[in-house]
């Protein structure tokens, strides 16, 4: 029994250590800041706001069974693409076949362990709590015709990225959804995998630019509050909508969004963020995101790049614009049919 007491003592000793931790502490850069560089992914099937198939915030298994299910069957042959990089190089073709490929983690993302049905937290419901101005903004942020460049969907003009990764708020997207963080005293820059743009977040500004001048993505400045950066992004651009799966965020130029980073351990970073727009909205809603570290490292990505699809859909509706097409001509009537065996016989 005496032996025993030693080892009682060490346990109770590495229990009480355990309990004493406390919230994770991010290793430091050269400034003394929370260090929050590296590469990090925001890949899952959660979705901004919550599809009907969910009861609450927390996933059940049987939940986020039926919606990897409904997922795999509606991508269908995007997720049959094996890429294996030591094959040799296709054989040439005058038609290429589809090429799109999704990469995603299929699961719902997890915070504190648990599978989440949404990034919205607030409101309840987990939906963005438009009010009717809002609502029409969303319905003619979806619009768009072949009237010209500047009617085409942004992403189709390579301003901002499919999905809007970029953001803010940097939703997940289908495929490339990296990010990596670089810090220096007076910046932050977020280097986005998708459309290879690059965010800059003035450190210790507390003056937002002139209103009249709106970038595609805002404004953004950030200040440290203990383990956390907090970004206030104001000057947003009316017309740059951020696509969501399931979702079109649109703002005014009213809108405020706020973002929060704090890293939770070595491999996590908690993103948090809110929107708070009294044109759009009935009320301010409230997300969190995990972002979890990724291999890398994050490639090139060209948008447009010897693309001729944007001239080409131009000139294509310019064509049947002048050249009106055929009425189609009437389809044979069918043949009628095969007498059954026996049929008619006495």
């Amino acid at each position: 029994m005496m032996r025993r007491l030693p080892l009682l003592a060490l346990a109770a000793v590495l229990t009480a250590g355990a309990a004493d931790a406390g919230p994770y502490h991010a290793p430091r850069t050269a400034n003394g800041a929370p260090d929050l560089q590296g590469v990090w992914t925001n890949a899952s099937l959660t979705f901004l706001e919550r599809p009907p198939i969910f009861k609450g915030l927390i996933a059940t298994p049987q939940e986020e069974a039926m919606m990897i299910a409904g997922f795999k069957k509606r991508a269908g042959t995007l997720l049959d693409a094996k890429v294996d990089p030591n094959l040799p190089a296709p054989p040439v073709v005058k038609a290429a076949p589809q090429a799109d490929i999704l990469e995603m983690d299929l699961r719902l993302a997890r915070i504190d362990g648990q599978p989440r049905s949404s990034w919205i937290v607030e409101p309840a419901d987990g939906q963005v709590p438009y009010n009717e101005a809002g609502k029409a903004a969303a319905r003619a942020a979806d619009q768009s015709s072949y009237d010209g460049p500047e009617t085409r969907p942004l992403s189709e003009r390579c301003l901002t990225a499919v999905g809007s990764p970029e953001g803010p708020p940097m939703l997940n997207t289908g495929f490339n959804a990296n990010y990596q963080v670089f810090q220096t005293k007076d910046y932050v820059a977020i280097e986005v995998e998708m459309n290879h743009d690059v965010r800059i977040i003035r450190l210790g500004d507390t003056l937002h630019i002139p209103g009249n001048i709106r970038p595609w993505l805002g404004d953004s400045i950030g200040h440290w509050e203990g383990e956390t950066l907090v970004v206030e992004t104001t000057n947003l651009e009316p017309r740059s909508n951020v696509e969501s799966r399931g979702a079109n965020l649109v703002f005014s130029p009213q809108a405020k969004i706020t973002e929060r980073f704090t890293r939770t351990g070595p491999d996590e970073i908690l993103y948090e963020f809110g929107v708070d727009d009294p044109t759009y909205l009935t009320r301010p809603w409230r997300a969190q995101m995990a972002m979890r570290a990724a291999k890398g490292p994050i490639y090139e990505y060209a948008c447009h790049e010897g693309n001729y699809s944007l001239a080409n859909a131009l000139q294509g509706a310019r064509y049947e614009e002048t050249h009106p097409v055929a009425a189609a001509p009437p389809a044979a009537p069918a043949a009628a049919p095969s007498p059954k065996a026996g049929a008619g016989r006495p």
